[in-house]
């Protein structure tokens, strides 16, 4: 079936700058209305109608205490973690503080380690010096006691020898010397004399 009204069958509109110009003055004193419902317009409507909707959301489907537990439970985590941190690094401090007295406690220690070996190394040198000093002038007295009892000895074995030499002498004068009568008148002044 075919349309009765076609593109062929319509008059063509030629668009002059006359007609243009009559339809302009046509509208120039008239104003534009705009579509409006309940005396309010489109925008105010969209306005009120996500207004309505975050209404909705926010007090009916209670997303509000959903995402503000979410946002808390966030921060809250983020908290926890800044906390941890925190005290991870006081007690990373702590250690460290605690190490380096360690060490300086460790240098120290053995410096005084080592200054209490030198007073002792210089202590034992003193006293062997002490005792060599004392061990050479026990062994020159004792050098010196064997020397003083060897010419005591000499010289008593020399005063024995010269006592006996002289007794050997001195019987030998008188044997040759005295007689017998001699030796009566000898013993008879030395009675005399007691």
């Amino acid at each position: 079936m075919a349309n009765p009204t076609t593109t062929q069958d319509l008059p063509e509109v030629f668009a002059t700058e006359q007609a243009q110009i009559e339809v302009a003055d046509d509208h120039a004193g008239a104003t534009h209305a705009e579509p409006e419902l309940l005396g309010l317009a489109p925008y105010q409507w969209v306005s009120i109608a996500m207004l309505v909707l975050l209404l909705i959301a926010f007090v009916g489907a209670k997303v509000h205490k959903t995402i503000a537990g979410g946002l808390d439970n966030k921060i809250k985590a983020i908290r926890d973690n800044l906390d941890e941190a925190k005290q991870l690094r006081a007690e990373a401090e702590a250690l460290r503080e605690e190490y380096a007295a360690k060490i300086a406690g460790a240098e120290k220690d053995a410096e005084a380690m080592l200054d209490n070996a030198r007073r002792e190394a210089d202590g034992i040198v003193a006293k062997a010096e002490e005792d060599t000093a004392a061990m050479v002038a026990r062994r020159e007295r004792m050098a010196q006691d064997k020397i003083a009892a060897a010419e005591r000895q000499a010289l008593a074995d020399l005063r024995a020898r010269a006592a006996d030499a002289s007794t050997a002498a001195a019987a030998q004068l008188i044997a040759r010397n005295h007689d017998a009568a001699a030796d009566k008148a000898l013993a008879d002044e030395v009675i005399a004399n007691i």
